[in-house]
């Protein structure tokens, strides 16, 4: 160390910048599928499904949208990689001729939950055909509960699809009923306070049977009526 103050000053002020210059430069984690759908998972968590495009994805990730594709073709590619990697988490009983319906409802329930945690996520479900391997795997799972149930193959298939429509379409109108109510705690746009006093106000000429049955319009929460609308295709198999 030099004796000379300023010089022993210059001398410490100049070794955070030889370290730095002899430090190695980290290495940027590479570009993955699974990391590419880590990152639209949490876009969608964050800003909802309207806001996911490759442009967020990538800049989640610290890059460009020419680096993703070099692992994906476009944005349905993303929506394939969501719906597998939220199937990958869904659980599959063995198929029981003696619980069938109960285990549909249950896997179909699982489906719904795992939509809910991202809003507006199922829409990436709809219109697609799947091909991912979890996807798929899961609609095995359920095909093979309905044939365990006695269900002809065509009726299985069909069935099969009525239900991914309807756990979808569900899940995406909760998505739609959380940005627009006008509280947190509230499970409809509007409360059923709220809704009761509009019916039960209406001209009882026009609309006789919604004042009369109000309470019934607007009773029950979403999981009853989800719960109804599964088992009500189920048993009329």
């Amino acid at each position: 160390m030099p004796d000379d103050p300023r010089k022993r000053r210059a001398a410490r002020h100049a070794q955070p910048a030889a370290e730095a210059a002899a430090a190695p430069v980290p290495r940027k984690k590479p570009i993955t599928v699974e990391r590419i759908t880590d990152a639209a998972l949490e876009v969608v968590a964050t800003q909802g499904y309207d806001a996911l495009t490759i442009r967020r994805v990538a800049a989640v990730l610290g890059t460009g949208p020419s680096s993703l594709y070099a692992h994906i073709v476009n944005k349905d590619d993303i929506d394939e990689l969501l719906i597998g990697r939220l199937y990958a988490e869904v659980a599959l009983p063995e198929p029981d001729p003696a619980a069938w319906r109960e285990q549909l409802l249950g896997v179909c329930t699982q489906i719904r939950d795992l939509y809910l945690k991202y809003p507006g996520v199922s829409r990436a479900a709809l219109a697609v055909v799947p091909t991912n391997l979890d996807t798929l795997r899961v609609g095995e799972g359920i095909l093979a509960i309905l044939l365990a149930g006695g269900v002809a193959p065509r009726t299985a298939a069909w069935a099969r699809d009525a239900l991914s429509l309807y756990v979808s379409a569900y899940a995406l109108e909760q998505s739609v009923v959380q940005q627009r109510r006008k509280r947190p705690d509230q499970e409809w746009v509007l409360g059923q306070d709220e809704l009761l006093e509009r019916f039960t106000a209406l001209p009882v000429e026009q609309f006789p049977h919604t004042q009369r049955h109000a309470a019934d319009l607007i009773s029950g929460t979403g999981p009853d009526r989800f719960a109804f609308a599964v088992n009500l295709l189920v048993n009329n198999l």
